[in-house]
């Protein structure tokens, strides 16, 4: 039977019976023992270059993050088929990387893939606060969108039952972007692992600017807004600075999250990859990280939303 076999056979089984308990992943473990990660790259509505798959080989992104599993001791799992939330393989994996667009549970997508189910959406967030770990970049912010974002293109903030629940899980939603632009991100956790050595630096990125921000952010690198273009389609940045990268706790589960990882060459950036092997080993368990709430610290205007394009 193959792979994809498999998932539809024991998606429906799940479907009628109900998921199977999940691991407990809660204590620590021996630091040697191998972990497995799932990085889930489904595209609704865009599919990035990074996460493209040509030839049925492994896009960029994927194939970065498995080599990072190999030279780091954790498994990676590379998938585009959203029955694997509801499949029995999925309560054997430890932590999740996604860099996802849309709303996953639509039938049609950019790579053709089957959906997620709801059944499955849940699955996830209930893996994530029972202690398994989630690693979410660029787009995964652009994905299962709050109760009415950017309705009409109005910058709103979402309150209440109005935000996603997927979205209260990564702490932070997608509004919009401007050109691709060198800008600054500004270092403000030099302890968290990934950073260490690391600097203020800039970089050449589509950068997004972001809403929603839980009140319990641990905001590792905030968006320089001071030099970036805001004028014409560029609007989305005539705002104060807020939260590019940032980890939380999500219940018992360790959430990181990084508005890169758009362009290749940010792919291959040792700063990004270092940055992600960090999040990778913290949200598994096997690095500590002390998380204050700092966004009111490090950006108090985090709020102030860009205006209306």
């Amino acid at each position: 039977m193959n792979r994809r076999d498999l998932l539809e056979r024991t998606g429906a089984a799940l479907l009628a019976l109900g998921a199977a308990p999940f691991l407990d992943v809660t204590a620590r473990a021996d630091e040697t023992k191998k972990r497995r990660i799932l990085m889930y790259t489904r595209s609704e509505g865009f599919e990035h270059p990074c996460v493209k798959r040509e030839r049925g080989k492994l896009s960029l992104a994927e194939t970065i993050v498995t080599d990072l599993g190999t030279r780091h001791n954790f498994e990676v799992v590379c998938e585009k088929d959203g029955r694997i939330f509801l499949s029995r393989e999925f309560q054997h994996f430890n932590g999740f990387v996604f860099e996802t667009q849309g709303d996953l549970l639509k039938e049609q997508c950019r790579d053709g893939s089957p959906p997620m189910q709801p059944e499955g959406k849940k699955a996830l967030l209930d893996a994530v606060a029972d202690g398994k770990g989630f690693v979410g970049c660029h787009c995964a912010s652009d994905t299962f969108h709050s109760k009415g974002h950017n309705q009409g293109k109005q910058r709103v903030e979402q309150k209440g039952d109005d935000i996603d629940p997927y979205i209260r899980m990564l702490g932070g939603e997608f509004i919009s972007h401007g050109s691709q632009q060198k800008a600054l991100m500004r270092l403000v956790d030099d302890k968290f692992p990934g950073t260490e050595g690391l600097k203020d630096f800039a970089l050449l990125e589509e950068w997004y600017s972001l809403k929603n921000f839980a009140p319990d952010l641990h905001v590792i690198l905030v968006q320089d807004t001071q030099d970036m273009k805001k004028i014409g389609g560029d609007v989305d940045y005539a705002r104060p600075n807020y939260p590019a990268t940032w980890a939380r706790m999500h219940n018992k589960g360790r959430v990181f999250f990084t508005s890169m990882g758009h362009r290749d060459d940010v792919w291959q950036n040792d700063i990004f990859q270092k940055l992600l092997t960090g999040a990778l080993s913290w949200t598994l368990g096997r690095t500590e990280a002390k998380l204050t709430p700092n966004l009111e610290e490090v950006a108090p205007r985090a709020r102030q939303l860009p205006p209306k394009r």
